[in-house]
């Protein structure tokens, strides 16, 4: 398998949590209400396996691989687009939840916040994975030899199993333990 598999396969992965959104949304639109735990879930899931487990590994070991070879011009610039929206999605990101936060406490016109701040995470993250897929990682590939594309895999493999550790030590240190 080549590296750039792995972090497509993720994506699918959060396809389908964007899919969930949708679903979301549509239901805020008929009932005019939303599941407060269902944003911190979305919130969770964001944070924790698209930008912390799936961007981690783009930024910290494939963009890092990459900033040392001699890329193209356009690939440097679609690296830093890409970089770029990761903390674009970062900053949407809090914004749910400081909007979820406001619902939770009484704040009927959160809710809206929270419909508008889904709709743009429903229109951000195709268009995201998008560029990943078809241009990005097509490209980036051939700045990589096998055995380079092994070792970035194996890599990406120990950033995972690292992962649940970091995220329940998170946990238990935000319970004050």
């Amino acid at each position: 398998m080549q590296a750039r598999g792995t972090l497509m396969i993720e994506h699918r992965l959060i396809e389908r949590m964007i899919a969930l959104i949708e679903n979301a949304l549509d239901r805020i639109g008929s009932s005019g209400k939303i599941d407060p735990l269902f944003v911190d879930t979305v919130v969770d899931f964001i944070k924790i396996y698209a930008d912390r487990t799936h961007h981690g590994k783009e930024e910290n070991i494939l963009f890092r691989d990459l900033d040392q070879k001699d890329l193209s011009v356009d690939d440097r610039n679609i690296m830093n687009e890409l970089i770029e929206e990761h903390v674009f999605g970062r900053n949407i990101t809090k914004a749910l939840v400081e909007a979820n936060t406001r619902y939770r406490d009484g704040d009927a016109t959160a809710l809206d916040s929270i419909a508008e701040t889904l709709k743009t995470l429903i229109n951000f993250y195709p268009k995201h994975i998008e560029k990943e897929d078809k241009v990005f990682f097509p490209a980036s590939r051939t700045y990589f030899t096998d055995k380079e594309e092994q070792a970035m895999l194996a890599e990406f493999w120990e950033f995972d199993r690292k992962m649940i550790h970091e995220k329940y030590k998170a946990v238990v240190e935000a319970l004050g333990g």
